[in-house]
């Protein structure tokens, strides 16, 4: 039996945002993918008080405020990851709240260069354990991305 409690439902593509990052971003929910990810370019790695971190190029899709973002954040871990076509490759991971409707919580995301895919966010199934149903003919439950976001 699948319990709803605190579970809001989500549709198949969703504006997030990232309060400890900044960013308002549209997103893919992909129940098929494991790990979620978000768009990064010109990664570079240097060490903080003995703490490997990040920096990297992402986008800010908050109306006003949109366009090329730097980000800085310690590295919660290096792994494989395997993409849709089946190559492995690894991928640093951060750790970093979402705010999806009314919920904030913790995920782990992975960074990658998704400049040819429609969403730069895309949230796996392990992100949306406990905290979503996913209405899959469904968009935007949680708000219309103009209202959020600028698109131009």
């Amino acid at each position: 039996m699948i319990k709803t409690n605190n579970r809001i439902i989500i549709g198949n593509r969703e504006v997030i945002h990232f309060p400890q990052l900044g960013l308002v971003l549209r997103a893919k929910i992909d129940t098929g993918a494991k790990t979620s990810s978000l768009h990064a370019t010109n990664l570079q790695i240097s060490e903080k008080n003995g703490q490997q971190w990040v920096s990297f190029i992402t986008l800010n899709e908050a109306k006003g405020k949109a366009g090329s973002v730097a980000c800085e954040f310690p590295v919660y871990d290096h792994r494989q990851v395997r993409s849709s076509n089946g190559q492995a490759h690894w991928r640093y991971v951060i750790k970093t709240e979402i705010k999806l409707g009314n919920q904030t919580h913790k995920i782990e995301l992975t960074l990658a260069d998704r400049s040819k895919m429609q969403y730069p966010m895309l949230l796996g199934r392990t992100a949306m354990e406990e905290h979503y149903l996913v209405a899959p003919g469904k968009n935007y439950l949680q708000g219309s991305p103009s209202l959020f976001v600028s698109l131009e």
